[in-house]
Formats: structure tokens, C-alpha cells, sequence
């Protein structure tokens, strides 16, 4: 019996394959404000509401909240089975994010290669995230070492 979806072991995944994920999330208060607060960014365009409807148009977004949640509507499909997050590169946040934004998830498979653990491979993501208005708002890769269909399921037997 698989504990996660099925085609997300490493074997599952193709170099090119491309993935629309499921879930989109409308950007609130708390995503910016708790979390912001939390890390200690105190930067004005994410909390002075006067200032920033004259500049930007209204309160951005915290970068860093942006990428979590865009990699985290990717994890459903590129993460159940990842034994470890290996590295996040070339993250560009290319359109800033509101509240109210909604963000949508795609990713495609940019490499597979096997690693030192028998039971894993690592897979290389390229991530995207894209809003309501289908800008891109962020992009970045992802390596993952993720585990094996293979080694999975004998260790079942």
C-alpha cells in the first residue's frame, strides 16, 4: 500500500515533463503580515498602506512568502517522496504580489541524475508561479533528492 500519490517517485519523473499544478492560493493578510513580522522584515512597502497605494498600487507581497507558497502548491506532485531538499538557485521574482493575488503553480523536470543513496535519484525542477492575470511572479529551480519506486516497493515485500 503507497502512503502518497502515485507517479512522484523518481522513476515516475521525465526530463521535459511539464505539470499545472492543482491548487492555486489567494494571497491574504496573514500570509504577508504574520509571517513577515515573524522573520523580522519590517520594510514599509509590506505594511504602510499610504505609502505604498501611492508607489505600487497597494502593499506587496514579502518575496520570501511568494516563493514558500509557490514551491508549497508544487509539493503535492514534486515532493511527497523527496528524502531531501538539496538546493533552491536562480530565484527571480519577475512582478510583485498583492494582497489578493491568487498564485498558481507549474513546474517542468529540467534533469534527473542518480546520486551516492541506492534507494534515491535526484531531480532537478524548474518552478514557476504564475497569478490571476497569468504573469509570472516568480521563477526558480528546485533539486530534490527523491526516493525510488524501485526500493519502495521491495522494501514492501
Amino acid at each position: 500500500m503507497a502512503l502518497t500519490g502515485s507517479g512522484n517517485y523518481f522513476e515516475d519523473f521525465e526530463i521535459g515533463q511539464v505539470m499545472r499544478h492543482a491548487r492555486g492560493k489567494t494571497m491574504c493578510e496573514n500570509d504577508n503580515v504574520g509571517i513577515t513580522l515573524q522573520v523580522l522584515n519590517t520594510a514599509e512597502a509590506h505594511f504602510n498602506e499610504h505609502i505604498t497605494k501611492e508607489t505600487f498600487g497597494g502593499r506587496l507581497q514579502f518575496g520570501g512568502v511568494t516563493i514558500s507558497m509557490v514551491i508549497g502548491l508544487s509539493m503535492q506532485d514534486t515532493g511527497e517522496n523527496a528524502l531531501a531538499e538539496l538546493s533552491l538557485n536562480k530565484i527571480r521574482l519577475k512582478v510583485p504580489v498583492f494582497h489578493g493575488d491568487t498564485l498558481y503553480a507549474y513546474s517542468e523536470v529540467l534533469e534527473k541524475t542518480d546520486s551516492s543513496q541506492e534507494d534515491a535519484g535526484e531531480v532537478l525542477f524548474k518552478h514557476w508561479g504564475i497569478n490571476q492575470k497569468d504573469e509570472v511572479v516568480f521563477e526558480g529551480e528546485r533539486r530534490v533528492l527523491i526516493k525510488r519506486k524501485s526500493h519502495f516497493l521491495s522494501s514492501q515485500d
